[in-house]
């Protein structure tokens, strides 16, 4: 990762670009997910690295987008916005959400019922969903340390401010990653780069009751809006730059 920012964008922007969006969005969807069936072995054992392979099957962005599941047509349209616009790829980590509850489920119905019953075993069911969230937020991590740019879609669905001074989410995901781009390495845009021409899970949570608020430190993040999309594009379309990112750098830059 070289750069994050916290954007927050106008409510029309997602009817002007969703229609694309949603089939590149297909398309990744199509790339992440092979078949869940294959994570067991011919002995029924979960092979952890094969899972994670499935779900990032070494997929290349150049931009993570963290939003709220709620947000996915927001986020979707951003994605196609942006391929649209500059060529730029983005990985949009709802792509993954949804395959989490239907790996914990495959092992569940397999590994967690009580004996003659149809009923689940709460102690086997609190195994099998922390080995999986283990994983994915190992899987997550890496394709955030791997994008170069981090773009958080800042929302009433995402967070929700405070009285005092601070932020909260009440999604452990939106939590778990805004943390990991606080602690994974700074890389420079080279370095990026050149392993660009090199090599060339539901956040289920919000379903239900259970609130669990986390404070959210976005201070490290750079706030964009919008205008400052438009005015990316506006830039970028006069100094013709070979990577549009660096646009959006110098017309943000850190500490101003």
């Amino acid at each position: 990762m070289y750069r994050g920012f916290n954007l927050k964008l106008d409510d029309n922007f997602a009817e002007a670009h969703y229609d694309r969006g949603k089939s590149l969005f297909i398309n990744s969807k199509a790339e992440v997910r092979k078949t869940i069936d294959s994570f067991l072995d011919g002995e029924g054992i979960l092979i952890a690295e094969k899972m994670k392979a499935d779900w990032f099957p070494q997929i290349k962005a150049d931009i993570f987008i963290s939003h709220s599941h709620s947000d996915e047509r927001l986020a979707i349209s951003l994605g196609a916005w942006l391929e649209i616009t500059f060529g730029i790829k983005s990985f949009i980590d709802s792509c993954v959400w949804g395959y989490a509850s239907d790996l914990l489920k495959l092992i569940d119905d397999k590994y967690c019922k009580n004996p003659g019953e149809q009923t689940y075993s709460y102690e086997k069911r609190n195994l099998s969903t922390s080995h999986v969230h283990m994983m994915l937020t190992t899987a997550l991590s890496k394709m955030i340390d791997r994008s170069e740019c981090i773009i958080f879609l800042n929302t009433p669905n995402s967070i929700r401010p405070n009285e005092v001074v601070k932020t909260e989410t009440q999604s452990p995901w939106i939590y778990s990653e805004i943390a990991i781009t606080s602690l994974v390495r700074r890389r420079e845009r080279d370095e990026h780069r050149k392993r660009t021409k090199a090599a060339v899970i539901l956040e289920y949570l919000e379903k239900y009751d259970l609130a669990v608020k986390y404070d959210l430190n976005l201070s490290h993040l750079t706030d964009i809006d919008t205008n400052s999309l438009e005015t990316w594009k506006y830039e970028q379309g006069n100094n013709g730059k070979e990577y549009p990112l660096d646009t959006l750098y110098e017309l943000n830059v850190e500490g101003t």
